[in-house]
């Protein structure tokens, strides 16, 4: 693995499992050294043994500015700098929008939307003291189009989406690009089962998180240097239109 990363400090939110975990490990093997950040500091703690002294395990609460700056001040203390931070901590609840209660609602858009703009307005002087850096943030395909019975998710993703383009603006006089990721299915034991979903995915398969990490991996680096404000879409084409096949041909 090459290290285009090497000696960036990365920030990943919601690193203590899932995608998180499987972003931190990517980023740490193309040489960034990342702040491991998330709620669940028992989790942190134990990814942060696995990856030795280029991870830091931080608490971090994406809801709380005091969280915030104290998981970033952590960062520079440690690393010296932030060069990056991936928006990646989210939560998903079924609901539809005459069934999803108030409190459901709040939750969902306080995580997953208000916690990615209190993450970017605070690593913004960090990095315009610098006049350089990327904002990811993990969106999804339902914030490029709308999904029943996901009222809120898709509602907070959408926002994600909008903030993105917003920030990109903003932010592109300093040298700092902020783009979002937009994964469809992603392979894991509960999505297994999911064959109907698997069967309108002109690819015919979920992605591997590790599919998604790569793209990651890519927009934090400076490979991706003149992209911005953009949405990258990991989703086997799901969200290019249906396919028409025979179901017994797909695996």
């Amino acid at each position: 693995m090459t290290e285009r990363l090497a000696e960036k400090v990365v920030v990943v939110t919601g690193a203590a499992q899932g995608m998180g975990q499987t972003h931190a490990r990517r980023l740490v093997a193309e040489g960034a050294l990342v702040v491991l950040a998330d709620i669940d500091e028992e989790g942190t703690a134990v990814l942060a043994r696995e990856l030795g002294e280029a991870a830091l395990p931080v608490r971090l609460d994406v809801t709380r500015e005091a969280d915030w700056s104290d998981a970033l001040d952590r960062a520079v203390e440690r690393f010296g700098r932030v060069d990056a931070l991936i928006n990646n901590a989210g939560l998903l609840a079924r609901g539809d929008v005459d069934s999803t209660p108030r409190e459901t609602w709040e939750r969902v858009m306080n995580v997953n939307a208000t916690g990615v703009y209190l993450g970017t307005a605070a690593v913004m002087p960090l990095l315009k003291a610098q006049s350089s850096g990327s904002i990811v943030n993990i969106s999804s395909v339902d914030g490029l189009r709308g999904t029943d019975h996901l009222f809120a998710y898709t509602a907070s993703k959408w926002a994600v989406t909008g903030m993105t383009k917003a920030a990109a603006m903003e932010c592109a006089p300093w040298g700092i690009r902020v783009n979002s990721v937009h994964p469809g299915l992603i392979l894991t034991p509960m999505s297994e089962s999911l064959g109907p979903t698997r069967l309108a995915i002109p690819m015919g398969r979920g992605a591997r998180p590790e599919e998604v990490s790569a793209m990651v991996a890519f927009l934090a680096s400076d490979e991706s240097a003149y992209c911005t404000g953009a949405e990258f879409v990991i989703d086997g084409g799901l969200t290019a239109g249906i396919p028409h096949r025979d179901p017994s041909a797909v695996a």
